[in-house]
C-alpha cells in the first residue's frame, strides 16, 4: 500500500462526482420521459434546456421578477411551447419510420437554436446564482455549495416525478399509455393527450436543467450542447429507466470526477463511452432497459 496516497482527494473527487451526477440524471430524465411516453428519442432536449435558460434570465433579470415567479413563467412557457411542438411536429408523424421522427427532432433543435441566437443573441450572459455558493465542508473534504444543492434539487424533481407517475390518476393512465397505447386506447385513456403530457413535463425538466447549468457556468446558445453529453448516461441506464437514467447518471459522474483529477479533462470526455461500450457488449438493453428496446 502506498503511505503517501491522497485518500481526501479521493474521497472529494468521489463526493463531487456522485454529486454531480444528480444533475446528470435530471437531464436524462427528459430524454426518457419522451422515450417511454412515445417512443422518441428526442435530439432537441438541449434546446429545451437552453430555452428555459434564456426564459429564466428574461424574466428574472430583463423584467426583475421574483426568482419563485421567474421560474413559475419559465415552466409554463417551456411547457407551452412543448405542447405545441407535439402537436405540430411530432403528432403528424404518428406512424412514420422511427428514422423520420429522429430527423424532424434534429430539425427542431437547428430551428430553436437559431430562433435563440435571433432573439437574444449568440453572447454570453450571466445568470444570477440560483443556488447557495457556500462551500459544504465534512471533514478535510470541500464540496462546492452549487455541486451540492444542484443535486439535492435534482433528487426533489426525480422524486416528485417517479411518485406523480407511480401514484397519480394522470400518472398511471401516462405509464399505461406508454407501456401498451393500443389497450390503453381500448380502455379509454386518451393516448394523444399523455403523449402531450408528457412532452410538456420533459420541456420542464429540461427547463430546471437548464437553469441550473447556466446558473453553475453561463448562459449562451451552446448551453444545448449540454445535452449531447448525457446520451451515456441514457444509454448505459436504458433508454425507457427512470431508475437507468439515475443510477447510470452517478455512475458517469463519478467515473468523470475520478478521471478529471487523476487523468486530467481530455481523458473524461471519453471514459463515459468506454463504461456504456463495456456495458453494452454485456447487456446491449442497458443497466435497466427493456430487451424491446431497439438500438439505433
Amino acid at each position: 500500500m502506498n503511505a503517501g496516497f491522497d485518500w481526501v482527494a479521493l474521497a472529494e473527487y468521489a463526493a463531487i462526482g456522485l454529486l454531480s451526477g444528480g444533475l446528470l440524471a435530471l437531464i436524462a430524465l427528459g430524454f426518457v420521459l419522451i422515450y417511454k411516453g412515445t417512443g422518441v428519442i428526442n435530439f432537441a432536449m438541449g434546446e429545451f434546456m437552453m430555452l428555459g435558460a434564456y426564459f429564466f434570465y428574461t424574466a428574472r433579470v430583463l423584467w426583475a421578477l421574483p426568482a419563485w415567479l421567474a421560474l413559475a413563467l419559465t415552466l409554463a412557457a417551456v411547457a407551452v411551447v412543448a405542447a405545441v411542438i407535439e402537436r405540430a411536429l411530432l403528432r403528424p408523424l404518428a406512424g412514420q419510420p422511427v428514422i423520420s421522427v429522429l430527423m424532424a427532432t434534429i430539425g427542431l433543435a437547428s430551428a430553436l437554436h437559431g430562433g435563440v441566437e435571433a432573439l437574444w443573441s449568440g453572447r454570453n450572459y450571466e445568470m444570477p446564482a440560483l443556488l447557495p455558493r457556500k462551500p459544504f465542508t465534512p471533514g478535510e473534504i470541500l464540496i462546492p455549495g452549487q455541486v451540492l444543492w444542484s443535486f439535492v434539487l435534482a433528487a426533489a424533481v426525480i422524486a416528485a416525478f417517479t411518485l406523480y407517475f407511480r401514484f397519480s390518476r394522470t400518472g398511471v393512465a401516462m405509464r399505461a399509455a406508454a407501456s401498451d397505447p393500443l389497450t390503453a386506447c381500448v380502455l379509454g385513456i386518451d393516448v394523444r393527450r399523455t403523449q402531450a403530457l408528457t412532452w410538456m413535463f420533459a420541456g420542464m425538466v429540461g427547463a430546471v436543467a437548464g437553469i441550473v447549468v447556466a446558473s453553475m457556468t453561463s448562459l449562451s446558445p451552446a448551453l444545448g450542447g449540454t445535452a449531447l453529453g448525457v446520451l451515456a448516461v441514457i444509454i448505459l441506464g436504458g433508454l425507457d429507466s427512470i431508475a437507468g437514467a439515475i443510477v447510470a447518471g452517478l455512475v458517469v459522474g463519478l467515473a468523470e470526477s475520478l478521471t478529471a483529477g487523476y487523468l486530467g479533462g481530455k481523458v473524461r470526455d471519453i471514459v463515459p463511452y468506454a463504461i456504456v461500450l463495456v456495458i453494452l457488449l454485456i447487456r446491449p438493453y442497458g443497466l435497466f432497459g427493456t430487451r424491446q428496446i431497439e438500438r439505433l
